[in-house]
């Protein structure tokens, strides 16, 4: 399932769903929701009467129509598409629609994404509310191999669900360095996770990596271009939103900085 708008970005995003979905012999789904541009009075909302609201109502689903198009022109990689959408705040269309998906890609917007008021999709909303893997793509970006992949261990239960659910994409991995940034804990943690991953099929490595004054994050997206990886696999938000939201952590950095894809489980 991939959240389409109209950004500068939203095609490549669909383009690389596309793609992903057509070698996982699955389908696509679109989807898209936007909330009406009702003028709002002063402490309360001012609801138009008469032909008005209905002309305000007829804008936004031209804007969805549009927002279709760019779907259907952009996945025409993958082999069976499906879309859906409505007026409707979009992250809680998108929270109920994700019951028919294993996975949902969403887009990581640029300063200039240009995305119509009431379309836009907060990440992390996205990754709370969801409760599906969710892959966040990079403007820009709009393929994603996935043959060498960068997990970033962390004992925690989002972290533990986020390898599960990535599984499909581990399996099919040449190489998956099970990455983890020096705490001065056991180093056979990970090692641990990669045995239990090579039961699975996949090809697994243990690696530690010593801190170095960066953060966690930075380590994380260091190793991953050492690795020529384009995906890492992580936990989100294992402390609070909020304490990420006033003290940093490595879901707040990698949503804002990561150039790779990033997928992720709370």
């Amino acid at each position: 399932m991939v959240a389409v708008d109209d950004g500068l970005h939203a095609a490549q995003r669909i383009r690389l769903a596309a793609d992903l979905a057509h070698r996982l012999g699955t389908r696509l789904v679109g989807v898209a929701a936007c909330v009406p541009d009702y003028p709002r009075g002063y402490g309360e909302t001012a609801v138009p009467m008469g032909s008005a609201i209905e002309d305000i109502r007829q804008a936004a689903l031209t804007r969805l129509a549009g927002f279709e198009q760019i779907f259907r022109e952009a996945a025409c990689r993958s082999d069976r598409v499906e879309w859906r959408s409505d007026l409707d705040h979009p992250v809680r269309f998108l929270e109920q629609q994700a019951r028919a998906a294993d996975l949902v890609v969403v887009g990581r917007y640029a300063q200039n994404e240009g995305v119509s008021l009431g379309a836009a999709v907060d990440l992390g909303d996205v990754l709370m509310e969801l409760g599906r893997p969710v892959l966040v793509v990079p403007p820009g970006v709009e393929r994603m191999e996935a043959k060498r992949i960068v997990v970033g261990w962390k004992s925690s239960p989002q972290t533990r669900r986020a390898v599960w659910d990535a599984m499909p994409l581990l399996r099919r991995a040449e190489t998956v360095e099970v990455v983890r940034v020096n705490d001065g804990e056991d180093a056979s943690e990970i090692e641990d996770v990669a045995r239990y991953l090579a039961l699975h099929d996949v090809k697994a490595v243990p690696r530690r990596v010593v801190a170095s004054g960066w953060t966690a994050a930075e380590e994380l997206q260091r190793a991953a271009v050492e690795a020529d990886a384009d995906l890492i696999v992580t936990g989100a938000y294992g402390y609070s939103r909020l304490r990420e939201w006033f003290f940093g952590g490595v879901t707040r950095d990698l949503l804002a900085d990561a150039s790779v894809c990033s997928l992720m489980s709370h």
